[in-house]
């Protein structure tokens, strides 16, 4: 890195306990992620904004989190810092409901200072999502990192190699058979492409309700799709990630002691915690929560609209 002065900072005050990794980490696609990862103790973060390009440093100091913008988004991406970081996310109500199980209870007591962020990309957030249908994690991993180096732009700032998504337009502009050669198949490739030529309406939803509902009309997009993109874009703590192969399995393992769930087993077991049922499932996972394996490995699923 170079020494590259930050065009703003801001203090933020985060509440005793806060966990700054486990709270970003759904923004980085693994430790390669070209437009998000940390160095060092600094978690760095990409994003479009109405004024250009931004790129985001979160770090701890002492009890204070320092937000660091550069580029011409500089200050309206250190505005949002704090959502981004998850301090926006309220939890009040979420204690008492988990104490409904003994499972939720641990976990919650275990990463209390969990929060969830709300970047408000969609799109962004709809990119990675899209990609990462019905194909293993290192598929998806590759799709997505080239794409992002082929249509997005270097991010500004210091750190070398780090990028920004592309914009709607260049997609949407794009053939889909363009995205063959980046390992992206015709199906995903066209979802893509489709969603980008409606980008500005989805990133004008305005809520997690709408903006699912606008993104489930579109081909190729269904609800797990939907959820993945909410829970980011909106932090929105209710979103459930229906039609995830692993996620019916892991959330009856913890809260039910079955090995094998179903989409309908899942919802059943969370409803108690409605209004936080997808932090219950993203606390199951961060804490490692896992069902025990047997038999054959099961095929991987067919294509249809997840």
């Amino acid at each position: 890195m170079t020494g590259a002065a930050p065009a703003r900072v801001r203090v933020l005050r985060p509440p005793d306990g806060y966990q700054l990794a486990g709270s970003v980490r759904t923004l980085a696609m693994g430790r390669h992620d070209p437009c998000a990862r940390w160095l060092a103790d600094t978690f760095w973060w990409t994003a479009r904004t109405p004024a250009g390009a931004a790129t985001l440093a979160l770090r701890r100091h002492g009890g204070d989190l320092v937000a660091a913008g550069y580029g011409p988004g500089a200050s309206q991406i250190c505005d949002i810092a704090d959502a981004v970081a998850g301090l926006r996310d309220d939890v009040s109500d979420f204690l008492s409901l988990a104490r409904r199980h003994p499972v939720v209870e641990a976990v919650v007591r275990r990463y209390a200072g969990v929060r969830l962020p709300a970047t408000g990309q969609v799109f962004a957030r709809l990119l990675r999502a899209v990609l990462e249908q019905k194909v293993t994690g290192a598929e998806a991993y590759r799709g997505y990192a080239a794409m992002v180096r082929r249509f997005g732009v270097p991010a500004p700032g210091p750190v070398a190699d780090l990028w920004v998504a592309p914009e709607p337009t260049a997609l949407a502009a794009a053939p889909y058979w363009s995205l063959h050669p980046l390992g992206i198949e015709q199906r995903r490739a066209q979802t893509l492409c489709g969603a980008a030529a409606v980008a500005d309406r989805l990133s004008d939803s305005g809520d997690p309700q709408t903006a699912t509902r606008r993104l489930t009309a579109l081909p190729g997009i269904g609800p797990w799709t939907a959820a993945e993109v909410v829970r980011v874009a909106f932090g929105a703590a209710d979103a459930v990630s229906v039609g995830d192969y692993h996620l019916p399995n892991t959330v009856a393992w913890a809260l039910a002691g079955e090995a094998r769930g179903t989409d309908a087993r899942m919802l059943e077991l969370l409803e108690p915690f409605r209004g936080h049922r997808g932090r219950v499932c993203l606390l199951l996972e961060l804490a490692g929560v896992r069902a025990p394996r047997f038999g054959p490995r099961a095929p991987v699923r067919s294509f249809a609209t997840c």
